[in-house]
């Protein structure tokens, strides 16, 4: 039995007539020596094994020593070295948020190189399955995806499957130029179809009931809160993160260039939007402009009485000592608010909702509403509020019929 100098490859026989090789390929986290052992009854064969390790060691593509890296382990090293480093921290708390929830449960105990297009569509399946009834006959009488003893699940909606397979395919595809895999096994697999699966904004408010909404908030703290959220139909982020330095009362216009999200490690953050679409610059309706005048003064009293615990960050909507104020709690007034004007349960988002189909029923064209809202592209807008679209193809018929006929 012959070895190499300390460092070089080595192919020997042992006594029972078996050749073996080791290949030195380099260091393991922690400063261990990484030497790779292969074996063969013909020495032919070890040569063949230990010259294929020598290339991907010299290539910078050998996979980390032992039972080979699972997909939860990669996942998580592409989130923390390679995602952290180019999108924004709400965007990569999404991320691990997809990860923890639906595809480490679902693939993490995988072998990353063993990872097939089967894996992959039988997890999509069951994201998709849909809730049933555990008890007999349906006993409980209440939906199959609130019976207490329900089974199948989790009836996740295509949006959600369709992120789950962008992120992991992001991840895939890095994994391969780096030859951890032969191939992005993701490109193999249909990804769910998106088709039309933004929420229709089917909950929107009516004219009278959002008029019921702002009477009902005359006189409360931040009240123009809530005229804003139903005049120009800024998302919450948006709302909550306004500084009153993007706002011109004189000539009644609004920029808005950021937002205030909470980041699960970091608190509240303020980052800007994530498309160019997003950052915008509105006009304000006379009266939200009245509005936010009377805000300003109130906050100015608010200021004043707070003294020295005044937080000054300039932001429109704040608590009382001028901090921010939490979108759970901004949450949590707003239904409050729709309790003592007397109108049905929507959520907050639904006033955003609500702007734009006031605008649309009112014969507004979707570019301009799509401008206001900050989609990026014109189907978001026809895809949410696909439920006013037909009545304005009937107004618009009616009035060609006018054009023509008389």
């Amino acid at each position: 039995m012959t070895r190499n100098a300390s460092g070089e490859s080595s192919i020997y026989q042992d006594t029972a007539g078996r050749w073996h090789g080791k290949v030195s390929m380099g260091m393991k986290d922690g400063g261990v020596r990484d030497r790779r052992h292969v074996s063969g009854q013909r020495r032919a064969d070890v040569v063949t094994k230990v010259r294929a390790l020598e290339s991907k060691r010299d290539a910078g593509i050998a996979h980390a020593a032992g039972r080979g890296i699972t997909v939860a382990q990669w996942l998580e090293h592409w989130l923390d070295n390679i995602a952290a480093r180019k999108v924004r921290a709400r965007t990569l708390e999404s991320y691990r948020d997809t990860v923890r929830l639906h595809l480490r449960p679902g693939l993490g105990g995988q072998q990353l190189a063993k990872l097939q297009p089967e894996h992959i569509e039988a997890l999509y399946t069951r994201l998709q399955r849909p809730w049933q009834h555990g008890c007999k006959a349906d006993e409980c009488g209440k939906p199959a995806a609130r019976c207490p003893k329900r089974k199948g699940g989790p009836e996740l909606a295509t949006s959600t499957v369709l992120r789950a397979h962008r992120i992991l395919s992001r991840a895939m595809k890095v994994a391969m130029q780096r030859g951890k895999v032969a191939r992005n096994v993701c490109v193999l697999v249909d990804a769910p179809s998106a088709g039309n699966s933004a929420r229709a904004a089917t909950g929107s408010l009516t004219a009278l009931e959002a008029r019921k909404v702002l009477t009902a908030a005359e006189g409360l703290h931040n009240a123009a809160r809530w005229t804003v959220a139903l005049a120009v139909g800024l998302r919450q982020s948006e709302a909550l993160g306004l500084q009153w330095s993007v706002i011109d009362l004189d000539k009644g216009t609004m920029s808005i260039e950021r937002g205030m999200h909470r980041v699960r490690g970091k608190g509240l953050v303020f980052e800007e939007p994530k498309s160019e679409r997003s950052k915008r610059k509105l006009s304000l309706p006379p009266q939200l402009v009245e509005s936010l005048r009377s805000h300003k003064v109130a906050q100015l009293e608010e200021r004043l009485t707070a003294g020295s615990l005044w937080e000054d960050r300039s932001l429109v909507f704040c608590q009382v000592n001028g901090k921010p104020i939490d979108r759970r709690s901004d949450s949590r007034a707003w239904k409050k608010l729709l309790v003592s004007a007397g109108v049905r349960e929507v959520r907050l988002h639904d006033g955003r909702h609500t702007a734009a189909t006031l605008l649309l029923e009112r014969g507004v064209h979707p570019r301009v509403v799509m401008e206001l809202l900050g989609h990026s592209q014109m189907r978001t807008t026809t895809d949410v509020y696909s439920h006013v679209l037909p009545a304005l193809a009937e107004e618009a018929a009616e009035e060609m019929g006018g054009v023509l006929w008389g």
